[in-house]
């Protein structure tokens, strides 16, 4: 596979909680450390759009409506890059997919996330 793998979404209720792994499948693992990552995230009828993002230094960037609710974070030793996401909101549902800021990578399935109110 030359794309990465997304896992963790699900079906939660409103103000719950959810973590979210994208893991770089061996054919892109080499390339993993130096790239900057996000998680991005398109529901239904709307364009994708970047959640968040964190550099090959750690630094992170947040799409203003998840500000201070999700947390992103990058593993380089297992090739993962997570997205922790407090205090959900029905608005948050969508589909979840990682890949680099240059989005040079081939899409992934993605994890569905479903925020219930």
């Amino acid at each position: 596979q030359v794309q990465p793998v997304e896992s963790g979404g699900g079906l939660v209720q409103a103000g719950g909680a959810l973590r979210l792994r994208c893991t770089a499948s061996r054919a892109i693992s080499s390339v993993f450390n130096p790239e900057d990552w996000g998680w991005y995230r398109q529901a239904p009828g709307k364009q994708r759009e970047l959640v968040a993002g964190i550099t090959n230094t750690w630094t992170t960037t947040y799409a203003d409506s998840v500000k201070g609710r999700f947390t992103i974070s990058r593993d380089n030793a297992n090739k993962r890059v997570y997205l922790q996401m407090n205090t959900l909101k029905p608005e948050d549902t969508a589909l979840y997919y990682c890949n680099t800021l240059k989005q040079n990578l081939n899409w992934g399935q993605g994890t569905q996330v479903t925020v219930s109110s």
